[in-house]
């Protein structure tokens, strides 16, 4: 009888486990008319920055500095991206720079002046080169994900925030953001032999603080092998 009521009481309690509520997600937008969502975040003066060795991109003339922080805690110094290797801030492959970032510093080779992509408050998710449509059209240009906005008013720049698209030459100039304030960057690809980016975004419409079927989805392309740079929206829905 009691290996009966045992079980009976195991069961109660995985039942009720089951039951209970998860975390909610927290939201990528708060509107908060107090604090109208601004880009500034709090100083952490725990965090170290630090610099990866330089990436020069096969083809190009300059090396691109991946600029992250470390956080000084007790037992000693973990990296920004949680990496086993607590000095280290970035991961390269594939043409592409991944980690969360502070900046990239850009030198051109033979120069000692080595200068940042911006001076802004930003944290770099993803560096791609274009080098196929660089092989194709000779015109060397990088696409950023990024953060750049505390969108969810918690004090900090982090993936909880909106993500956004910005472009700049392989020499960092011309960096401009591609993607309107408050759309969430869904993905985006290049059509090499027509020089084309496209690329999706998602803006929370009904104003619940979350991205879902509800909220509507925008279409854009940017020919990059135009002079000027200039988004253009287009709707293969209709």
């Amino acid at each position: 009888m009691k290996i009966f009521f045992t079980l009976i009481f195991l069961i109660f309690v995985q039942l009720f486990g089951s039951c209970k509520k998860q975390p909610a997600d927290k939201p990528k937008v708060t509107y908060d008319a107090s604090s109208k969502t601004k880009p500034e975040v709090a100083v952490n003066k725990n965090q170290i920055e630090i610099a990866d060795l330089p990436i020069n991109m096969v083809g190009t003339n300059f090396l691109l500095h991946p600029i992250g922080v470390v956080s000084g805690s007790g037992k000693g110094i973990k990296s920004s991206n949680n990496s086993e290797d607590g000095f280290t801030v970035s991961n390269y492959g594939e043409f592409q720079i991944t980690g969360y970032l502070k900046n990239i510093k850009f030198q051109e080779i033979g120069k000692d002046s080595i200068y940042a992509l911006t001076n802004k408050v930003v944290l770099i998710e993803t560096a791609t080169y274009l080098k196929a449509f660089a092989d194709k059209s000779k015109k060397q240009v990088l696409v950023y994900s990024l953060v750049d906005k505390d969108t969810n008013n918690d004090g900090k720049l982090d993936n909880n925030d909106i993500k956004s698209l910005y472009i700049s030459t392989i020499s960092g100039q011309e960096f401009a953001k591609l993607t309107p304030d408050f759309q969430e960057l869904i993905d985006w690809k290049i059509i090499e032999s027509k020089g084309i980016l496209y690329f999706r975004t998602i803006e929370d419409t009904n104003k619940n603080g979350e991205f879902d079927k509800k909220d509507k989805v925008y279409y854009y392309c940017l020919n990059l092998l135009n002079k000027e740079w200039k988004t253009s929206s287009y709707n293969p829905i209709n």
